[in-house]
């Protein structure tokens, strides 16, 4: 983690970033767009991943990044189970819903690894040196 400067430059946020825009794009169909409250929420998880991501690891605190890390994972799942009701209410296709619970996985797992190694590592971040 030391040679990461910038959020920017974490593969988990760069993957969370690509999940987040292919829910904005799946999410654009005509009876999904209707379903207001999926809608919203699935964005909005979406969205969390990457923010958290990007938060935590501006705190310069490994034990807070690790926190918020935690968050993004959780948000993850959360994408996953509502890409479950959007392939049983017919929002998006089986194919769709594999690619991006796919992806969605690859992002947790992602996550898990740099949770892994932050408190595996010796290093805790710019606030406890």
């Amino acid at each position: 983690m030391a040679s990461i400067k910038s959020f920017e430059e974490i593969e988990a946020w760069q993957k969370a970033r690509e999940l987040t825009n292919a829910i904005y794009d799946a999410s654009k169909g005509a009876d999904f767009s209707r379903d207001f409250a999926l809608l919203d929420q699935i964005r909005r998880a979406a969205v969390s991943v990457m923010s958290n991501i990007a938060e935590g690891f501006e705190r310069n605190g490994d034990k807070e990044f690790v926190q918020f890390l935690s968050l993004a994972k959780g948000s993850c799942g959360e994408v996953r189970s509502q890409l479950c009701v959007a392939l049983d209410k017919g929002y998006i296709t089986p194919d769709v819903f594999s690619v991006m619970t796919g992806n969605a996985v690859e992002v947790s797992k992602l996550i898990a690894g740099l949770v892994k190694y932050l408190q595996a590592s010796t290093m805790r971040g710019a606030k406890f040196k």
